[in-house]
């Protein structure tokens, strides 16, 4: 009974250290880990952040260019007939777009849909006013549309647009 006494008197003590230094060690890798996944997010986001802000600058810069003014300044030539307009502002919007659609990965869905549909629009709006006039109508004609069209509206689709990348971008920085 003295050696059962013995023995307890020396594993009972043992086993405290080893329970206590388990502890204290599994709370340090827990700390260590905790500290290297803020690291490593801290890192991510210093790489991340300039990317997304730059595809963001991308976005408004291709919301700028098919807005309807820059488009008519763009692509428009005097001799150009109406039917010719349209097909060039409508091949620069989708040139535009499809140059720009990497971009998509960087930004929010709810911004990339706002950027699709304020393109969708300008193109519906296109179509919509080349519908209305004679096909042997000239460029002018069909720019003087879309332009008085434009005026009547209370915000042109890529305004809109650009008015909420500019506050997404804003509430990420």
């Amino acid at each position: 009974m003295e050696a059962l006494a013995d023995i307890l008197k020396i594993s009972i003590p043992a086993l405290i250290v080893l329970c206590t230094a388990w502890i204290i060690l599994r709370n340090m890798i827990k700390n260590d880990q905790d500290k290297r996944r803020q690291e490593l997010v801290l890192q991510n986001s210093r790489t991340v952040t300039p990317i997304k802000l730059q595809a963001y600058e991308r976005i408004i810069l291709f919301l700028e260019r098919i807005s309807l003014e820059s488009l008519l300044i763009r692509v428009s030539t005097p001799e150009m007939s109406a039917d010719q307009l349209h097909s060039a502002m409508l091949n620069a919007i989708r040139s535009e777009f499809e140059h720009n659609l990497s971009q998509q990965i960087y930004m929010s869905q709810q911004a990339w849909e706002v950027v699709r549909n304020a393109r969708s629009n300008m193109i519906k709006i296109i179509n919509s006013e080349a519908e209305k006039i004679p096909q042997e109508s000239s460029g002018m004609t069909l720019s003087k549309k879309l332009l008085e069209k434009i005026m009547e509206m209370e915000q042109e689709p890529t305004r809109a647009a650009i008015d909420y990348v500019k506050a997404e971008i804003g509430r990420m920085i």
